[in-house]
């Protein structure tokens, strides 16, 4: 049967038997058997699969069930057994068909990047030369001469030139750059001198769009002279200047003083009270967009200490100190105003301003954005470190009850400002007290309200009727700080109330009074 094939039935078996059968002597090849078993065992070897020298080594290599019999002569060997032909062809077939599939990829990816980069070069060099006729054609309208119908049609050709430039340059950081390099400023800043009101626009806004974010041509166009030329523009009679020339050139001088080496040339060039005008907006003409514009290109000049003895010469500061109920604008107010308190002339301007500190008072006390308390309290710090005059104005205002109050729930650069200035009024008062009550004696032993501080005096005064001075005047400040305390205590309840939308006609309890009514310095954050 096929399915069980004796050990041995095979072609391999049937030679290596002769070596036995001539061991017997009988001198026959095969002496047990007849030529039908020869057959018959052949073609069981066949069917098994067997056929091959390979595969009876591979039998032979198997343990015998018995040990082998000794043989004196084993005879020749047998041929080494010949590598499996069937299967070393197509397995090196398959390896270079995979080869080949595989530098045929690598072929077409390379291909492929090729016509990528190729079709991005094109691309470019078609940008490139978009760009070139652009300039071009700028350059040329602006050097033609001719008849009057010429002179229209180079007009026309320099505001398509403007209103391509501003296409290109809108959104394109790379476009921008180029542009400049081909010298498209010089033309732009020139066509500022043109009679035609299309044109002026058309070049106001590609010099707008070509500044950017990119210093470079800040510094070029300012450097070309359009500052000056801009303002040529509005110097006309009030009556015939067009608005949107106005919002365009204050849109200018934004981005332009966003630069710091511009911001002299344009403070000086005159363009400071254009901006306030814009920003007062007397006769009702300027858009809400050219006010917001304006105001942050005043903040951009007045961080320059110089533009700011340019500023307090304008209506700018009482018109800002009175804008300052306005919340949609107090934080940019709040930040020209701080950039403005940096310098003696900007702190005298705010001092003067009628009710200046019962303003910021105000904004401390009603307003919960933390970037306009922090901002407010900055000025109302520098001013009070620098004058005597304006530490007297902020507490008659009713500073002290706001900045305890600040220190309370303010954020934590609010907190530590809050503490500086009540630190610098405790002292400042200190120093009041000292020279009222003890002249140059007493100022070395009372320089604050302190505790314990009347046996001091008594001991180096050794009298008694200045240690009661000394006991009456220190139970006078008690009170007043103790009245403050309560005071900033029961703003603070009315405040937490409001938030938490409880009832107005709400009473505290007996408890909290106690507490408000038993509070002493001892809790204030200096």
């Amino acid at each position: 049967m096929a399915g069980a094939c004796p050990q041995g039935n095979d072609i391999g078996s049937l030679l290596l038997n002769r070596s036995s059968a001539a061991a017997t002597g009988t001198g026959r090849l095969w002496p047990s058997f007849s030529g039908s078993a020869v057959r018959h065992r052949i073609l069981d070897a066949f069917r098994c699969g067997g056929g091959s020298f390979s595969s009876s080594r591979r039998r032979r290599r198997k343990p015998p069930e018995a040990p082998p019999r000794p043989d004196p002569d084993p005879g020749p060997l047998p041929p080494p057994p010949a590598p499996a032909p069937a299967r070393g062809p197509k397995t090196l077939a398959t390896f270079v068909s995979k080869s080949e599939k595989l530098s045929d990829l690598l072929q077409l990816a390379e291909i492929h990047e090729q016509q990528e980069t190729h079709v991005e070069t094109r691309k470019k060099v078609e940008a490139l030369e978009k760009l070139k006729r652009v300039v071009r054609d700028l350059q040329d309208a602006e050097g033609e001469e001719g008849e009057a119908g010429e002179a229209a049609d180079r007009e026309e050709k320099r505001r398509e030139g403007a209103r391509n430039v501003r296409l290109l340059a809108k959104e394109d950081s790379e476009a921008r750059t180029t542009l400049a390099m081909l010298g498209a400023i010089p033309p732009l800043v020139g066509m500022l001198d043109s009679s035609d009101l299309d044109s002026q626009i058309a070049s106001l806004y590609a010099l707008l769009n070509l500044g950017i974010g990119n210093d470079m041509n800040k510094a070029a166009i300012v450097k070309a002279g359009a500052v000056h030329k801009m303002l040529k523009l509005i110097e006309s009679p009030e009556e015939t200047i067009d608005p949107s020339i106005s919002e365009a050139i204050v849109a200018n001088f934004l981005g332009l003083s966003a630069l710091d080496s511009n911001k002299p040339i344009i403070g000086l060039s005159g363009a400071i009270p254009f901006l306030v005008n814009t920003l007062i907006d007397v006769d009702r003409k300027s858009s809400p967009q050219a006010k917001q514009d304006a105001l942050r290109a005043l903040y951009n000049l007045s961080i320059l200490p110089s533009n700011v003895c340019i500023i307090i010469e304008t209506d700018l500061v009482p018109f800002l100190m009175n804008a300052l109920g306005d919340m949609k604008i107090s934080e940019r107010i709040l930040s020209i105003l701080s950039n403005i308190v940096s310098t003696p002339e900007g702190r005298k301007a705010i001092s003067r301003v009628k009710d200046a500190f019962p303003i910021l008072v105000d904004i401390i006390n009603w307003t919960d954005s933390p970037d306009c308390q922090e901002k407010a309290s900055y000025i109302l710090m520098v001013m009070a470190h620098k004058a005597y005059n304006d530490r007297q104005a902020m507490i008659e205002a009713g500073v002290v009850s706001a900045l305890l109050e600040l220190t309370l729930l303010g954020s934590t650069l609010a907190q530590k400002r809050a503490s500086r200035i009540l630190e610098c009024l405790r002292v400042d008062k200190g120093k009041q007290i000292s020279e009222s009550y003890g002249g140059s004696s007493m100022s070395a032993a009372v320089s604050a309200p302190i505790c314990g501080a009347s046996s001091t005096a008594l001991s180096v005064n050794g009298g008694t009727k200045e240690s009661m001075e000394d006991e009456d005047m220190m139970s006078e400040e008690k009170k007043a700080v103790k009245q403050l305390v309560q005071q900033s205590l029961q703003s603070n309840m009315r405040r937490i109330v409001k938030r938490a939308n409880l009832p107005q006609d709400f009473v505290p309890s007996d408890h909290l009074k106690t507490l408000t009514a038993s509070s002493t310095s001892k809790s204030l954050p200096f």
